[in-house]
């Protein structure tokens, strides 16, 4: 599968917002969680998380064609979160996000532990996270 990353900067804070958003509106429609979707991030909000020396964000291609992103996290002592993980709509299914969590754990192989987050009533999401070997522990974090 052709899949790759790309490290984003500044310049691609607009693509990053409009795919977030056309990505996250389902699930803001479904649940009403206007105070936490990721599809109500302003502009302003990704491009300081672009810019935080702690925040790697990567656009995600699958045929050279930009269909998500991911923002991994830098944490204390060696500990990584991915918050979030994104593919547009059209996209989803064709086991991208399994392969991009493969290929961000082999850049961020001093890790010694990963922690996202998701909606636990999402049977899709959760499903693919365990497949890939995470665990539900049940707990909310912000980042």
């Amino acid at each position: 599968m052709e899949v790759s990353l790309y490290k984003a900067d500044f310049n691609d804070a607009v693509t990053i917002h409009e795919m977030k958003i056309t990505a996250f509106m389902p699930l803001l429609e479904k649940y009403q969680d206007f105070e936490t979707s990721p599809a109500n991030e302003t502009l302003e909000r990704i491009i300081t998380q672009i810019n935080q020396s702690f925040t790697d964000y990567f656009i995600i291609h699958h045929l050279e064609v930009a269909v998500g992103g991911i923002r991994v996290v830098k944490k204390d002592n060696q500990i990584y979160s991915v918050s979030p993980i994104f593919i547009l709509p059209e996209h989803q299914g064709k086991g991208i996000a399994q392969k991009v969590f493969t290929m961000v754990e082999q850049i961020y192989d001093d890790a010694k532990s990963w922690k996202l987050g998701t909606i636990l009533q999402e049977k899709g999401n959760c499903y693919l996270y365990e497949k890939i070997g995470y665990k539900k522990i049940g707990c909310n974090e912000s980042n």
